[in-house]
């Protein structure tokens, strides 16, 4: 008997029969979460902005429906993409800014490094207004993991080929 059900139960997987995926509601928790910004290409901070919003959206539509005051979001900005944050870069990184703009008026907090702000010359007034400059990302980011923040580091490759070439 146990055998016999041991079978029908392995069967479909035997046969090549497959069932379906499924969707899975995982019961997330309200999200305290680090995000270590840190690039080589300051064009990169477009892809990494889009970690913030596959956090944020699924979390605000059902069945969650958390309010954005309800997320403890911070990004920690200490490499190339710095340049994407002065003032005088506005135009150039305006689509980029503009999100994190849009981000900040959710509640998330973007700070940047002040060793890597010496390190391009800026002064704290050469950053947008939505801004914070800390004494030290690494510092920064070791204090929000001891207050229990998750750490998010995206990773940011070069696209290669076009979904439709490799689906």
């Amino acid at each position: 008997m146990r055998t016999c059900l041991l079978l029908l139960l392995l069967l479909p997987g035997l046969t090549g029969q497959a069932n379906e995926a499924r969707f899975v509601a995982t019961p997330y928790e309200e999200p305290r979460v680090v995000f270590d910004f840190y690039f080589d290409d300051p064009r990169k901070i477009h892809a990494a902005l889009y970690w913030i919003r596959s956090l944020i959206n699924p979390l605000m539509e059902e069945p969650y429906g958390f309010a954005p005051e309800m997320m403890d979001l911070v990004v920690v900005i200490h490499g190339t993409e710095i340049v994407t944050v002065a003032r005088h870069n506005y135009e150039k990184y305006r689509n980029a800014v503009d999100r994190m703009r849009y981000y900040a008026s959710l509640g998330v907090r973007f700070r940047v490094c002040g060793l890597a702000a010496q390190d391009f010359g800026y002064q704290v007034g050469d950053f947008q207004d939505f801004i914070e400059v800390v004494p030290s990302a690494i510092t920064e980011l070791a204090h929000w993991q001891q207050q229990g923040y998750a750490l998010i580091r995206p990773i940011v490759m070069e696209k290669r080929f076009a979904i439709e070439e490799i689906r």
